[in-house]
């Protein structure tokens, strides 16, 4: 596996020329990596027109992942979510259907502004577990939701952030028994590709698919993919780049190019056998801990979520406890608490973790639960409430008011409500339980 962007990168910072051209610190600096940080200078290819370096580099990722086109992001998942639904809008037109997508309530908040600036109608599906961050749609759900509505577009979270994953390949059959495009945000499932056998959602059968390589896959932040599925429409392949480019910045990172250019290098290798060893620390960790009285959500491979009230203990109280230890989780509510691990970690992360859990005393359980999802009033169209003018307000002061921009807290950056929504008592007691005290509102 080679690594071109490295590659050409490295021999232009080693030939130490004089550089009349952008960034400023002129490849000088105290951080010690400006020497490798360039811009779209002659033989450095273009990110959304690549014809050199960087599509060659894109090319290997397309391999590993077997997709029928992977491309890079500088800019997250959310700039690939972005691009996925202006690719989805492009099919409506193509196919002359209208624009309707339906996704699972638990979307990120980048989908919504998105859909928002696309002007582009969405249905929200209602799971069978149905919480802030957790929307199980199950195949039987959704082939009744298409028999009924035509939509371009299915758009599913797996794995959502608590770690639950998505029957995808059952939804995606579904979907394409109705001639609808299944596109999956799977920032969290980067490494799934590499399990054995794959549980990514491109083998699956998704048609549009987004990874955050640097949640999972050791690459700098900022760092993802988006996969055009093997079988998606050829349109889809076609267009990618210039979906990605009507929303990307025109100066991406290099650093983080480089990144995923040499990711590629080390997936190729022993990486899966690393990652295998790592999921099977964490599986023993997992049935050790529960067979302690530890309540776990979720079953990604990579991830631990504890559901800590019924050992005694707040998510926001352990999240503490675990820091004054020296260890910093992913995220924490009163209800959960969310750790990452990778293959990329420290050796004894899944000891160290243990430890501290076992130093913690059982306690009553927390009966405690938060206040239901509220099925709101949607009073005018997310797209008309996110260009208007807003104020901001106290939370307990916006009963009945028009929610102007999404209310979330990040992470997870879920939205409790939707831009057009008007809130009622029980919105925004949602809101408080999650320490939101203030909404933008029209």
């Amino acid at each position: 596996m080679d690594t071109p962007i490295c590659d050409f990168v490295r021999r232009y910072a080693a030939d130490n020329p004089l550089r009349l051209h952008m960034p400023g610190h002129k490849g000088k600096g105290e951080l010690g990596i400006e020497h490798l940080d360039i811009t779209e200078v002659d033989g450095a290819d273009v990110l959304y027109r690549a014809e050199g370096i960087i599509a060659r580099s894109q090319e290997n990722a397309t391999a590993l992942f077997g997709a029928q086109r992977t491309l890079y992001s500088a800019e997250g998942s959310s700039l690939c979510i972005r691009g996925m639904l202006h690719l989805a809008l492009l099919y409506a037109k193509a196919t002359g259907r209208p624009p309707r997508i339906a996704a699972a309530r638990n979307a990120h908040s980048v989908f919504l502004t998105a859909a928002a600036l696309l002007d582009v109608e969405v249905d929200w599906l209602r799971g069978t577990e149905d919480s802030l961050l957790t929307c199980r749609v199950t195949p039987e759900q959704l082939d009744t939701y298409l028999s009924h509505t035509p939509t371009v577009v299915v758009y599913i979270t797996s794995p959502d952030y608590l770690g639950n994953t998505a029957d995808i390949a059952a939804l995606a059959q579904v979907c394409h028994r109705h001639g609808t495009l299944l596109l999956v945000d799977n920032a969290h499932g980067a490494y799934l590709r590499f399990l054995s056998p794959s549980r990514h959602p491109i083998d699956a059968g998704a048609d549009l698919c987004c990874d955050s390589a640097h949640k999972t896959l050791g690459v700098l932040t900022g760092g993802a993919y988006l996969h055009i599925g093997k079988n998606a429409p050829a349109l889809l392949a076609e267009q990618a780049a210039s979906s990605l480019a009507l929303f990307a910045s025109t100066s991406p990172s290099y650093l983080i190019l480089q990144s995923l250019d040499l990711a590629n290098k080390r997936l190729a290798g022993d990486y899966p056998a690393r990652l295998a060893a790592c999921a099977a620390a964490l599986t023993a960790l997992k049935e050790r801990l529960s067979a302690k009285g530890w309540r776990l959500v979720g079953d990604e491979p990579l991830k631990l979520t504890l559901a800590p009230k019924s050992y005694g203990y707040t998510g926001t109280e352990l999240a503490a406890r675990l820091a004054a230890d020296g260890i910093h989780v992913e995220c924490s509510d009163p209800d959960h608490l969310v750790c990452m691990f990778t293959p990329e970690g420290d050796e004894d992360a899944v000891s160290r973790l243990e430890r501290a859990l076992d130093s913690l005393p059982p306690r009553s359980p927390i009966t405690t639960l938060p206040p239901p999802l509220p099925v709101l009033r949607q009073q005018i169209s997310p797209r008309e409430a996110l260009l208007s003018l807003g104020e901001e307000c106290a939370a307990e002061h916006c009963v009945g008011r028009i929610l102007a921009t999404p209310a979330i807290t990040c992470p997870p950056a879920v939205p409790i409500a939707v831009c057009g929504e008007v809130l009622d008592e029980q919105a925004v007691a949602l809101l408080c339980y999650y320490g939101i005290t203030h909404c933008r509102v029209i």
